[in-house]
């Protein structure tokens, strides 16, 4: 018995030892899985912050970099690039009165929020846009320096007092007293005396003024004013100004009389203009006039930018700040002047040598289209697909006309968001009415700095009959669509227009955009369906041919992108072609890296934000990614999805931005005409092969413009000179139908 006691004993301690053993084994087995696993989350959230996003607001910087290349790209129409250097202020101003101001918002609201790419915090990163801008003012600063000198080449000069003889320096003095002074509105900082508001966007004159005790003050004297002009002209030199805020800058001394003027310097504050609507808004309150009292409330919101035209002592600097509420890293010492607005009155006066500016071209009539013959039959006969600017956007327009006076079109439904200001498109639309046509119209009155306009274009709308809407709680509504429902006997037939680009005459010719007409009824039904759901304060939930945002947009692009994973891993050809102008959907992004990896071959072009990064081994690399910046906006949103022989293309109003995809009523249409579909495959395929204008991204997120390897292709260039050769060949042909056409009446 004490044997078998000892036997067991020691059967229990190996067996024991061995379940320990087998426990440690699985343990340790766990202990590397789990570490493993670590590391690999390390790993990916590495290349995840390093390697495959890119920040928003530092893309976009990016982009205005490609902006400031074609000012710096002599190249360029020397007037052309001025047009580009005032381009460059105008979008950074925009850029600091809406993305840094939001960023200053959410840094108020939070320190610890994280964006969902690049894991920066709202601080982060307004500390690398500020150091970014400061490295671009540089190179502004030189761009400037260096066409301003072309400039004096030319003839035309900006002067200063030190280049100007006595005479001249004394008609400027006599002029300044005599002109400016009446009209100068100008104040001092003290006790009694609170500091002003400065307008966001308006330039003044700051002085710092000693007094006979030896304190200093702050004088300020707004130099931004319609009375006076902005170039002073010098009657004794042709073609030789001074700006307006350098004269008052000058002769400060003249208007504070009672002081010594220390220091001076022309300011100029960027306000924040990003406001919360929901914060805002009161369901009590009528829409549109609350509209009104929040574009007037724009004016005054906090400043995110200070920018000086020349370097006054760090202490005053610290006193405006404080004065201003503002922190000292958003202060900018400028060399160039701080409102380039005036390059314009310069180019005015350049634009009579024709080699100053780029070659005239005119959008040219569609060779879809009989321009002698009434739009409506022609589309019930074929779809047409006008092309931006190098098409004209008159065959939409007299399509509208038409249907005012078409007795058999018993409705026109259309969404605006952006207009011209002498509108053809509402002219359209109040005769419609006035005829008796049922217009359901919807206003986007929330289109950021169009508000104001589309205000009063609602009005129009209404006074003339129209039903207008104003778009849905929560929701833009960006979507480019028209639909014209005519009844002819027992028929109803749909015209449907969907575009990427707004219904606005004058960008027209300035943008690039397609816009889509098609009698397709399928298309038809389901635009009848988008309009019931907006005029009833709602979104479609789903759609067989259109996409439509908010609801069934981004699903359904995840879910084609989907299709071409699964198919590559079949190992069979898999593809996909995006023209957009930003990427920052983060789930379409990941989808993307997904199909990337399965070897789905990528190409996109997209002009502006792009958070994602091309050619990273092993994640990125069978994405190709291209912007294209020149002389017209790149405005046109192309989806394809599949290769040639199976391929499913679409024209949209939607970017794949978040806000697009899943915050806007947004639309995008297939293309079913082959016809169509082959212009539009054409028109991609030959934007990739741009090597004049186009920049490829680098995999550490910079761009480079291609080397010009094989025949130069500007694909803008070449699509103005593919519509007149083509205008042209129609034209041709309309001449030997009326010559035949007489031939027959003489034979007769």
């Amino acid at each position: 018995m004490a044997i078998q006691r000892i036997f067991q004993y020691i059967k229990e301690k190996i067996t024991g030892a061995i379940k320990r053993m087998n426990n440690g084994e699985k343990n340790l087995k766990n202990a590397e899985v789990a570490n493993e696993k670590i590391q690999q989350e390390k790993r990916v959230k590495k290349v995840n912050h390093i390697g495959l996003y890119e920040n928003r607001e530092l893309s976009w910087l990016k982009f205005n970099e490609r902006v400031l290349e074609e000012a710096e790209d002599t190249s360029v129409p020397l007037c052309e690039r001025m047009t580009f250097l005032s381009i460059f202020q105008s979008n950074l101003d925009e850029f600091f009165m809406v993305r840094v101001g939001s960023l200053e918002d959410q840094k108020l609201l939070s320190q610890k929020l994280r964006e969902n790419k690049t894991n920066m915090t709202a601080g982060e990163q307004i500390e690398a846009i500020l150091k970014r801008v400061a490295e671009l003012n540089e190179r502004k600063d030189a761009v400037y320096a260096s066409i301003m000198k072309e400039v004096g080449e030319e003839g035309v000069h900006l002067t200063d007092f030190k280049a100007l003889a006595k005479s001249e320096s004394k008609y400027l003095e006599e002029y300044f007293m005599k002109e400016i002074v009446p009209l100068l509105s100008v104040m001092i900082v003290g006790r009694k005396q609170p500091f002003p508001f400065l307008k966001g966007q308006e330039i003044y004159a700051l002085a710092v003024l000693g007094t006979r005790n030896g304190k200093k003050k702050i004088g300020i004297i707004p130099c931004s004013s319609s009375v006076f002009p902005r170039l002073i002209r010098i009657p004794t030199k042709d073609d030789t100004y001074m700006l307006v805020e350098e004269l008052i800058l000058h002769f400060l001394p003249k208007v504070y009389k009672d002081y010594k003027v220390l220091e001076k310097s022309v300011i100029r504050v960027t306000r924040n203009a990003d406001i919360d609507f929901n914060a805002v808004y009161d369901e009590d309150l009528d829409y549109r006039d609350k509209m009104a009292q929040i574009v007037k409330l724009r004016k005054k919101l906090a400043p995110v930018r200070l920018e000086l035209s020349r370097d006054i002592n760090e202490d005053m600097i610290k006193q405006v700040c404080e004065y201003a509420e503002m922190e000292e890293p958003h202060v900018f010492l400028n060399q160039a002047p701080l409102d380039l607005s005036f390059l314009f009155q310069i180019e005015d006066i350049l634009r009579k040598d024709a080699n100053l500016v780029y070659q005239r071209r005119v959008p040219q009539p569609s060779p879809m289209l009989k321009s002698n013959e009434h739009i409506i039959p022609q589309i019930l006969d074929h779809d047409v697909l006008l092309s931006y600017p190098y098409e004209s956007i008159k065959p939409f327009l007299q399509m509208l006309q038409d249907a005012a006076r078409d007795p058999e079109v018993i409705s026109i439904r259309m969404t605006l968001y952006r207009l011209a200001r002498n509108s053809k498109v509402v002219e359209a639309l109040t005769e419609a009415a006035e005829n008796g046509k049922q217009v359901d119209v919807l206003v986007e009155l929330k289109a950021r700095f169009d508000e104001a306009n589309n205000i009063e274009w609602s009005r129009t709308l209404e006074d003339a009959g129209c039903h207008v809407v104003y778009g849905i709680d929560g929701l833009k509504v960006h979507s480019k669509l028209c639909l014209i429902t005519r009844k002819v006997g027992d028929e109803i037939q749909y015209i449907t227009q969907v575009g990427t680009g707004n219904y606005n005459e004058k960008t027209s010719r300035l943008y690039t955009d397609l816009s889509l007409i098609t009698a397709d009824k399928r298309i038809g039904e389901e635009a009848a369906k988008v309009f019931q759901a907006i005029l009833l304060g709602s979104v479609v939930e789903d759609m067989e041919h259109l996409l439509v945002a908010p609801k069934c947009l981004q699903n359904k692009i995840l879910a084609m992108i989907e299709n071409e994973i699964q198919i590559a891993k079949e190992g069979k050809p898999a593809y996909i072609g995006i023209k957009i102008n930003s990427l920052t959907d983060k789930k379409i992004i990941d989808k993307l890296i997904d199909a990337s990896r399965a070897g789905v071959k990528i190409d996109m072009v997209i002009r502006g934000i792009n958070c994602l990064r091309s050619g990273i081994p092993g994640d990125t690399d069978n994405i190709h990614i291209v912007s294209i910046v020149g002389r017209f906006l790149e405005h046109s949103r192309i989806y394809i999805f599949g290769t040639h022989d199976r391929d499913k293309v679409y024209i949209a109003s939607a970017d794949f931005m978040t806000r697009n995809t899943l915050r806007r009523v947004e639309v995008a249409a297939p293309l079913y005409d082959e016809t169509v579909k082959n212009k539009v495959r054409k028109m991609f395929a030959t934007m990739l092969r741009d090597n004049v204008k186009a920049r490829e991204q680098q995999p550490d997120g910079s761009y480079q413009k291609l080397s010009m390897v094989g025949p130069v292709l500007n694909s803008q260039e070449y699509f103005y000179e593919e519509a007149y050769m083509e205008a042209g060949d129609a034209f041709h042909q309309l001449l030997r139908k009326q010559d035949m056409d007489t031939e027959k009446k003489q034979t007769v």
